[in-house]
């Protein structure tokens, strides 16, 4: 398919599934103008080490590219880096950008992924970090470049907990602080997050259940004549905070002494730039059809698209890595099929190139920490029957089952070998009844 404009094709995003979409297109045939545009100054990097090698120290920002800048040269980009979108008219397909300028398109993707959730004030104190960009990685690396700095994590998500981690084998000391008492429950279940709630705790992570209402906080002295913003030196928790799986809450009022603060409460779909178009569903992500398309000749992939799952038949979102990717590919495949069938002859319906195809992955998202490699094929979270099954609780093995509705929706596997994963992904490629999921986990299991 090759199908050529003087308008480009312009992605929203210098992102994995940004690149992902960049280079699809090239490869699926269009050869006219192509613009990459990302907000933050870095050619376009891979994420999920943040919060594990390149927070441990072990990589440097540059093993971290996904791309050189000769690759990506001779993918003929107009490459607009450290340039923010601030709209978009999707009737005619024309961007805003910093400063007022406009850009008109034949097609765009947006892939601006999600943006980081923080607490007020937070922003205006030294030492209270996030992690959502390479930036805040090095922030936080720095601020860990001491002995025996005390971290608070705030949030036991995957996020948290992995930073929690991180922070610990480098010989800090760590709280992490969740409103629910077990870490990663929501994406894991009860038994599996108790799992990883033990190997922390044997580590000796810290685990605290409550909410933080505040933060003490001490003068740093003025630099150059400049007052610069105070610096942090404890988290308060609210009433009622308690050690994590303690059962009933006591005490209250807690501080928690800290060197630097990690904000790991969670992400927000980074779509507000896009309010002002009415054609546009910005609810929890962009929305879109099964095609990855939320307008004629807009798409979206990645973590800020919402999508009409063909498979499991209702809108979802996937904050992972591998989704990006596969998602960034298949809206370029169909927003040129949906071009060329808009600009040129009728679409050859035998040549799966120039046909629009549902996006029906399989989700997929992993997680290290510590020895423990967490893998899940599937729908894990807003299960209502969890089956968890521990083959070795001191080496953290186990598997889990998820369902809804009476089908298996989802498998997870800690510590398993990758001839197991590899068949446990095939259990759950599509829904199966319960039952039936069931036994081909045993077999996939149990086998030599």
């Amino acid at each position: 398919m090759t199908t050529a404009t003087a308008r480009p094709i312009a992605v929203v995003g210098a992102s994995a599934a940004g690149l992902a979409a960049v280079e699809a297109l090239r490869r699926f045939g269009w050869s006219g103008p192509l613009t990459l545009i990302g907000d933050e100054p870095h050619l376009p990097y891979d994420r999920p080490p943040l919060s594990k090698q390149l927070l441990h120290g072990t990589w440097e920002p540059e093993r971290l590219h996904l791309r050189t800048a000769e690759q990506l040269a001779a993918l003929g980009l107009d490459l607009r880096l450290g340039t923010r979108a601030t709209g978009l008219d999707t009737a005619t397909r024309t961007l805003t950008l910093d400063g007022g300028a406009q850009l008109g398109c034949a097609g765009v993707i947006i892939a601006t992924g999600v943006t980081a959730r923080t607490l007020p004030g937070a922003d205006r104190i030294a030492g209270v970090h996030t992690l959502r960009t390479l930036d805040d990685a090095l922030a936080l690396r720095g601020a860990l470049s001491g002995a025996g700095r005390r971290l608070v994590v705030v949030g036991n998500g995957v996020l948290g907990c992995e930073a929690a981690a991180v922070a610990r084998e480098l010989g800090h000391e760590v709280t992490l602080v969740g409103r629910g008492p077990v870490p990663m429950a929501a994406a894991v279940g009860t038994e599996v997050g108790e799992l990883l709630a033990e190997r922390h705790r044997d580590r000796g992570v810290r685990l605290l259940t409550g909410a933080v209402d505040g933060f003490e906080t001490a003068e740093a002295a003025p630099d150059a004549g400049r007052t610069p913003a105070p610096q942090v030196t404890a988290v308060h928790l609210a009433q009622g905070s308690a050690p994590a799986g303690a059962g009933a809450a006591g005490g209250g009022g807690s501080v928690l002494p800290a060197d630097a603060v990690l904000l790991a409460i969670g992400s927000d779909p980074a779509v507000r730039w896009l309010d002002g178009d009415p054609a546009l569903d910005t609810t929890d992500g962009l929305r879109c059809d099964a095609y990855c398309a939320a307008a004629p000749g807009v798409y979206a992939a990645g973590d800020v698209a919402r999508w009409e799952h063909p498979v499991h038949g209702r809108p979802l979102r996937f904050e992972h890595r591998m989704n990006a990717t596969e998602q960034g590919m298949a809206a370029a495949r169909n927003l040129l099929a949906e071009l060329a069938a808009a600009t040129g002859p009728a679409p050859d319906a035998a040549d799966p190139a120039q046909q629009r195809r549902p996006f029906a992955p399989v989700p997929y998202f992993w997680s290290d920490q510590y020895d423990i490699k967490l893998q899940a094929y599937g729908l894990t979270t807003n299960a209502d029957r969890v089956e968890t099954t521990v083959l070795d609780r001191a080496g953290c093995r186990a598997v889990a089952l998820y369902g809804q509705n009476g089908s298996a929706t989802g498998v997870l596997a800690a510590g398993l070998p990758p001839r197991q994963v590899r068949a446990l992904r095939a259990v759950i490629a599509a829904p199966a009844p319960w039952e039936e999921a069931r036994e081909r986990v045993r077999a996939a299991t149990t086998a030599d």
